[in-house]
């Protein structure tokens, strides 16, 4: 794979994992005032309690209907290899009779209406009732990466079609082209902000003002001439969090202190930020509890790993994920008081009630109440080992501060644990890379050097 390529494959990722997360952060705190997120988080929760925390209705990790909607987008279009209208809104209806526990109320009205896929939308928005709800936008990821390889106009299309199964209003449609234009610009590694342009002129002049409003840098969502379930304020929330030029998990924080409908915001933020900064900005503690149902299709709904698979599988690349067969293990070893390494195997015989931070896939092996699931290659196809090494080493200190055993490994236990211990040690004992590398050498002799843009990366770490 080229460097190229594997960027590529952790934005896509970062989009679909970015965009769930966003929706399962903000889910607890829907219809709440602004500046709620930060008053009952006003730092990072890093240890065995995160900002995961569900409630109203909501699992910790779990996504709502916006992520829930886009799975059935994503499943019909890979089913169909391409649009069929008419399959996604029997999967839309079959999933809202088997009773969702969040509908929003222009869609349920359209989906419950029995009138045919090709009408129901436009009847709703024809009776004039408000229908530029944020309801498509919310869903529209899945779709946004599938079309990121075709042309505008090819795009445009799909994005308004599947808008428009159910809601009529043309302006919903509006923002969902503009978000697969900014998806796809992403996704190249170019800046979205520069697609902005040519998205806003193909928008038909009659509706093109109240969008160059709400995408113009200086708005900001207080600026906003309606609610946030709006089709307008979401889209542009997205964006002035994109311009603050935050993490993903500060920009997420703002997003979700707005208020109001934050599921969506969140979500639809979240997919543009991760679309741009990577699966490694999405921190961990958010990532690894993602989970869902779809109700009406029994056994759709993937956990973390299944939505890092389907991301590839819109985006037209093979997944591989074939379990590697039984090896002797690396038994776990307290390095420093707290720390504790070992190989994928050895992960197994964790010290009982355990953090355990995984920077490989564990093919469903490791069944730790408390785990963190890592994107961290063992190569130099990394989008950005700074924001891995800033994670991992934070879930550490918390797990320490809370006394309690933290393991970290790798498939192997070499070169990926090995950069983490010697970040480690530079942070915990203020070591230099050379220092803490003899270090390490001496505490974990299986220790692996062969990867230059890790010593790169501790270089950037140290004082």
């Amino acid at each position: 794979m080229t460097m190229t390529a594997a960027y590529r494959r952790q934005r896509v990722i970062g989009a679909v994992v970015g965009w769930a997360a966003g929706d399962a952060l903000g889910a607890p705190f829907e219809f709440g005032p602004s500046g709620r997120f930060s008053r009952r988080f006003p730092r990072p929760a890093c240890g065995s309690a995160t900002e995961m925390v569900g409630g109203r209705g909501w699992l910790p990790g779990e996504w709502t209907d916006d992520t829930q909607m886009g799975l059935l987008v994503a499943y019909s279009l890979l089913d169909h290899d391409g649009l069929d209208e008419a399959d996604i809104y029997h999967r839309f209806v079959t999933w809202l009779r088997a009773g969702p526990a969040d509908v929003g109320s222009q869609t349920r009205a359209v989906l419950g209406s029995g009138l045919p896929f090709d009408g129901a939308a436009k009847a709703y928005f024809d009776s004039g009732r408000l229908a530029a709800g944020n309801g498509s936008l919310m869903r529209t990821i899945p779709a946004a990466i599938y079309w990121s390889q075709q042309n505008v106009e090819a795009s445009g299309d799909a994005a308004r079609r599947i808008s428009g199964l159910t809601h009529g209003d043309p302006a919903a449609g509006d923002g969902c082209a503009i978000y697969h234009r900014l998806i796809a610009a992403a996704l190249d590694g170019r800046d979205p902000l520069d697609a902005l342009p040519g998205a806003l002129a193909d928008i038909p002049e009659e509706r093109r003002d109240r969008w160059v409003e709400v995408c113009d840098p200086t708005w900001a969502p207080e600026k906003a001439t309606e609610p946030n379930g709006a089709v307008w304020p979401t889209l542009g929330t997205a964006l002035w969090a994109l311009r603050s030029q935050a993490t993903f998990a500060d920009a997420l924080r703002m997003v979700v202190d707005c208020g109001g409908d934050t599921d969506t915001i969140a979500a639809v933020a979240g997919g543009l930020l991760g679309a741009v900064q990577g699966i490694q900005a999405v921190p961990s503690r958010w990532a690894t509890p993602l989970n869902g149902r779809l109700p009406g299709h029994p056994g759709a709904a993937p956990d973390l790993v299944g939505l890092m698979a389907l991301a590839q599988r819109l985006d037209g690349e093979p997944t591989d994920l074939d379990e590697p067969g039984p090896e002797a293990g690396i038994d776990p070893v307290e390095v420093d008081p707290g720390l504790w390494l070992s190989d994928f195997y050895g992960a197994t015989s964790a010290p009982p009630g355990a953090l355990v931070i995984s920077l490989c896939r564990t093919w469903g092996r490791l069944d730790h109440l408390e785990r963190r699931q890592v994107y961290l290659t063992d190569n130099a196809e990394n989008l950005d080992v700074d924001m891995v090494i800033d994670d991992v080493l934070a879930m550490i200190a918390a797990g320490q501060a809370e006394h309690r055993p933290v393991l970290v490994h790798c498939y192997g236990g070499h070169s990926r644990t090995g950069l983490i211990l010697r970040a480690y040690l530079m942070r915990r004992h203020g070591l230099s890379v050379q220092q803490a590398t003899e270090r390490a050498q001496r505490l974990w002799p299986h220790l692996g050097l062969w990867e230059p843009t890790f010593d790169h990366a501790l270089q950037r770490l140290a004082p």
